[in-house]
């Protein structure tokens, strides 16, 4: 029995869509294209100035069931922005987000729905959120690397409340996240670095988060992306951060204000344990440059790898 037919369950993907004509129709033909296919797409265009638009509403008159498109009056500013608006007023059973510019493989939402689903037997009622790998590629979809986990140097695995506020590991375009845990998603915080990485924080305080393997995206490279995928395993990566001190140490500094959002929109449901470790966290700023250190350490805040950990205290 075909997993579409045996969970009836409705899917709604969250797709962000900005000036993306180049190749927005490969990826809504990927999405047409997939095994499992109870589900909706519901699109939200940032005010594109290209056809991007035109091309969504020949999509909503082939296939008027599948697709719910609306425009923004004026831009939001950023991909993030246009996905968290999505995040914090759609609700479903099960939601995916989608970039406008990649190309979803046949089987992602078989394979997401199969894992999140074994998830909640195990854990009934909690918000749970599950990712996956994506391959590398260029622009004409040729494989730079079958794994972006390999390719970036993510650890899947860390999942740990104090692991969670320096370093994201997850891709938004690959997660699969339930109703319990969209229903908590109802404020955009005042410092986000990225929606993704919103969802993964407010994912690991109240539920769980899950990963497959498997590579379920083809995630496109080209000059126009928000987050590429960096090699971080090259030198001239690990030298550039270096260099740009600076940057490094305002986005570390980012990460702090981001873990203060979250007590701030959560106080009442998160545990004491978890208040201190985002208080002393988020105050990181304010501290002096011993202090930022030993607070790091206290909270066992580290990178997972020597010359970031390097980074990390000499930056923050």
């Amino acid at each position: 029995m075909a997993l579409s037919q045996k969970y009836k369950y409705m899917i709604t993907i969250l797709l962000a869509t900005y000036n993306g004509e180049k190749y927005i129709v490969a990826q809504l033909d990927s999405l047409l294209a997939q095994t499992f296919t109870n589900f909706t797409v519901w699109v939200q265009d940032d005010a594109s100035t290209d056809s991007t638009w035109d091309i969504l509403m020949e999509y909503k008159s082939r296939y008027p069931d599948k697709f719910h498109i609306t425009r923004n009056e004026t831009n939001t500013g950023s991909a993030k922005d246009n996905f968290l608006s999505l995040i914090t007023t759609i609700r479903d059973n099960y939601l995916m987000l989608c970039d406008q510019d990649d190309v979803w493989l046949p089987n992602k939402i078989e394979l997401s729905m199969a894992k999140i689903k074994t998830l909640e037997e195990l854990h009934p009622n909690t918000p749970l959120l599950v990712h996956t790998d994506l391959k590398v590629v260029d622009q004409d979809l040729n494989v730079i690397c079958p794994s972006f986990r390999f390719h970036t140097k993510r650890n899947y695995n860390r999942n740990a409340f104090h692991q969670i506020f320096n370093l994201n590991n997850v891709t938004g375009c690959t997660t699969i996240y339930n109703i319990a845990l969209a229903k908590l998603l109802t404020t955009s915080p005042k410092h986000c670095i990225m929606h993704d990485w919103w969802l993964k924080l407010v994912a690991v305080a109240f539920g769980k988060v899950d990963h497959i393997d498997e590579s379920t995206v083809l995630y496109r490279q080209h000059s126009q992306n928000a987050c590429g995928a960096k090699d971080v395993r090259k030198l001239s990566y690990k030298l550039n951060r270096l260099i740009n001190g600076h940057e490094l140490k305002a986005t570390l500094h980012e990460t702090c204000y981001q873990a203060g959002c979250l007590l701030e929109i959560y106080p009442h449901m998160l545990s004491n344990i978890q208040k201190h470790i985002l208080h002393e966290y988020s105050t990181i700023p304010q501290k002096g440059k011993l202090k930022r250190m030993q607070t790091l350490i206290k909270l066992r805040a580290f990178m997972p790898s020597f010359s970031r950990n390097i980074a990390l205290f000499l930056f923050i």
